[in-house]
């Protein structure tokens, strides 16, 4: 067997770089072998670092457990220790851009599960099955900085994940969306840890979450434009108005979706066929982390739901219910993605899966 390639995880001892150490530890191509995270980690053992504080409910895995941990702060320090980064950094998103960037300057490709450069026009954010085209932009972000080996790409905010996929296969299938409404459900685990207060969740929802509804809103139209001129020039359409929500969920984002199709307007029957027949880029090239069925579309009038259904496709799939006609626009239905798997850490395996398998890693 080829010998893997050696990682990184930078905020390793957050909620997200936990998944990210958990999910890696038996990966094909990947083995981690650097742990990073805050000044008052550094210094010690992984597994006294996140101990009472493990959130994965497994055991930490062994290979990983007596790394040293390294300040996250310190890019230099990765220098031979790894071939490329997971970002799961915890700060301000200017600090976190800077940080990055300086990973990158290192000739460390950084792979991040953060926010702050999700706009930066020659970065890539990547759902690999909807924008995989995305990834020619990185040769003229590598040219503008000056880069040789490292470069920046990201995903996109974890409850897009739970719609993008169906609304890509209707565009890809010749349909145009003009306009969508979308109220998200979102669970607690997106809030990281500790998150939000209980006294705030149980018996209650919340109507609000920062920053969710102009990600929602505006993000897509990033992950559905095209590359031009070096840089991503967003879509004009779908015009998208958007309610987030947090519910007393663990794992688990839905959102309920209506949408109008412009003069072309497919029948339910269609729009299923196009759902289920979806596949992509990864499921051709078969990568690791890549559902068979990205799209898996549930008949019972009660699903899905989170508890049943986040686990479909290992944690991969965006699973639909409920498509039916909408009196105010065309259709509507819910659906349902895991967050905290193809929102965050498993998505962003997924990411460095095609990078890898492009040769961004050669």
């Amino acid at each position: 067997m080829a010998e893997k390639i050696r990682v990184g995880v930078l905020g390793a001892t957050g909620m997200v770089g936990q998944r990210y150490i958990k999910l890696l530890e038996d990966h094909p191509w990947f083995e981690v072998t650097y742990v990073a995270a805050s000044p008052r980690s550094a210094g010690k053992l992984y597994k006294d670092a996140v101990k009472n504080r493990w959130l994965i409910g497994a055991e930490i895995p062994a290979k990983v457990a007596d790394l040293t941990v390294e300040d996250a702060n310190d890019e230099k320090k990765a220098l031979g220790k790894c071939q490329f980064v997971f970002s799961a950094l915890e700060m301000g998103k200017d600090e976190i851009k800077a940080l990055e960037a300086a990973y990158a300057a290192e000739g460390i490709p950084v792979v991040s599960n953060a926010s702050a450069n999700r706009w930066t026009e020659d970065v890539p954010m990547l759902v690999p099955e909807i924008n995989y085209e995305h990834l020619n932009v990185i040769a003229e972000q590598k040219k503008h900085h000056g880069w040789d080996k490292g470069f920046i790409a990201v995903k996109p905010n974890c409850s897009l994940q739970t719609y993008m996929m169906p609304i890509h296969a209707l565009i890809k299938a010749g349909y145009e969306i003009k306009r969508m409404v979308v109220t998200t459900l979102q669970a607690t685990s997106g809030a990281g840890y500790p998150g939000v207060p209980s006294f705030d969740m149980i018996d209650n929802i919340v109507p609000f979450i920062g920053g969710e509804e102009e990600k929602t809103e505006k993000e897509c139209l990033k992950i559905l434009g095209t590359v031009k001129d070096g840089k991503i020039e967003n879509a004009s359409l779908p015009l998208v108005s958007s309610t987030c929500t947090r519910v007393p969920v663990v794992d688990g984002h839905t959102a309920c979706v209506s949408l109008e199709f412009g003069d072309k307007k497919p029948s339910l029957e269609e729009i299923e066929k196009i759902w289920t027949s979806y596949t992509s880029v990864p499921q051709e090239l078969n990568l690791p982390s890549a559902p068979v069925h990205p799209i898996v579309v549930r008949h019972e009038e009660n699903r899905p739901q989170p508890r049943r259904d986040r686990e479909t496709e290992k944690g991969m799939a965006c699973v639909i219910g409920r498509l039916r006609p909408c009196p105010v626009f065309d259709i509507k239905f819910v659906a349902l993605s895991h967050n905290t798997k193809r929102g965050a850490a498993l998505g962003g395996i997924l990411n460095a899966e095609l990078l890898k398998a492009k040769g961004y890693f050669d």
